[in-house]
C-alpha cells in the first residue's frame, strides 16, 4: 500500500528517535551485519564482470544487499545520515545521540565490511586472477585517480560521495513509502541500482572493496592512502549529499506541523 510523503515523513522521525537511542550493542551487531552485507552484495556484482558481461548487470544486482539490511532492521551508516537530522530537525532527536549513532554505526560497518573482505579474499580472491584484476581497477579508480589529482581529487571524491548518498537516502527514505515488502524493494531498487552504475562513491562500500584490494597488494592500496584520498572525503561527501538533498527537502516540504 502506498503511504503519502507527509505520514512517511512522520514514520521517518519516529524512526530516527527510535535509532538514536538504540543500545550499544545493537547498534554494534546490526552495524557490522549490514557492512558484511554491503561486501557481500559488491563482491556478487563481481560476477557479471568475471562472466564477461557488462558492468550495468552488476549494477543491477548490487540492490539486493541494501534490500535485505532494510528489511532485516540493521543498521546503515549512510542511511543514518538523512534519518538522524530529521529527527534533529523535529527536535526529537539531540546532537549527543546523533553523534553517538553515526559513530558507532560506522564502526560497526567498517568491521563488518573489512571482516567480509578478509573471508572473500582467503576464499575467493587470493584463487582468482580475474578477481584480484577487478580490484586492482578499483583500486586505480578510486584511489590512485584522486591521489594524482591531488586537491582536485579530493574534491572529485567528496562530490561523487554527494551524489552518491542523494540516491541512497532517496531508497532509504522510499522503504517508508509502501507497507508491503514487495513495494518496499521495489522502491529501494531503483536508485540504489542508479548510483552504482553511475560509479559513485559509498562509504560502506568502500569498507569493503578498498581493504579488499589492500590485502591483495593492489597498486596504491595502502591503509593511508585508502582513508586520505577516499574514506574521508567520501564520507564527508555522504553526510553533505543526505543532508543537503534529502533530510532538509523532505522536512521542509512533507513535515505534518
Amino acid at each position: 500500500m502506498y503511504v503519502t510523503p507527509e505520514e512517511a515523513v512522520k514514520s521517518m522521525i519516529q524512526a530516527a528517535e527510535k535509532k538514536s537511542t538504540l543500545p550499544l550493542g545493537k547498534m554494534i551487531i546490526r552495524g557490522f551485519l549490514s557492512g558484511a552485507i554491503l561486501g557481500y552484495a559488491t563482491s556478487l556484482s563481481f560476477v557479471p564482470r568475471i562472466q564477461g558481461l557488462p558492468a550495468f548487470v552488476g549494477a543491477v544486482i548490487f540492490p539486493v544487499g541494501f534490500v535485505i539490511l532494510v528489511l532485516m532492521g540493521l543498521e546503515l551508516v549512510t542511511g543514518n545520515f538523512a534519518l538522524l537530522p530529521m529527527g534533529l530537525m523535529a527536535k526529537r532527536v539531540n546532537t549527543v545521540n546523533l553523534a553517538r549513532n553515526w559513530f558507532w554505526v560506522y564502526v560497526a560497518n567498517l568491521l563488518g565490511g573489512v571482516t567480509y573482505a578478509y573471508l572473500y579474499v582467503v576464499t575467493i580472491a587470493n584463487h582468482d586472477p580475474k578477481v584480484i584484476e577487478i580490484l586492482n581497477s578499483i583500486s586505480k579508480s578510486k584511489i590512485v585517480f584522486y591521489q594524482q589529482a591531488g586537491i582536485e581529487g579530493i574534491v572529485i571524491a567528496t562530490l561523487k560521495g554527494i551524489l552518491c548518498n542523494w540516491m541512497v537516502t532517496a531508497a532509504t527514505a522510499m522503504a517508508f513509502f509502501s507497507t508491503t515488502t514487495t513495494g518496499k524493494a521495489l522502491t529501494m531498487w531503483l536508485p540504489i541500482m542508479a548510483f552504482f552504475a553511475l560509479g559513485y562513491e559509498h562509504s560502506v562500500v568502500n569498507m569493503f572493496v578498498l581493504p579488499a584490494a589492500i590485502m591483495v597488494n593492489s597498486e596504491g592500496a595502502t591503509l593511508q592512502s585508502w582513508w586520505i584520498w577516499n574514506q574521508i572525503p567520501v564520507t564527508v561527501g555522504n553526510i553533505l549529499g543526505a543532508i543537503l538533498f534529502t533530510s532538509i527537502p523532505l522536512m521542509s516540504h512533507y513535515k505534518k506541523e
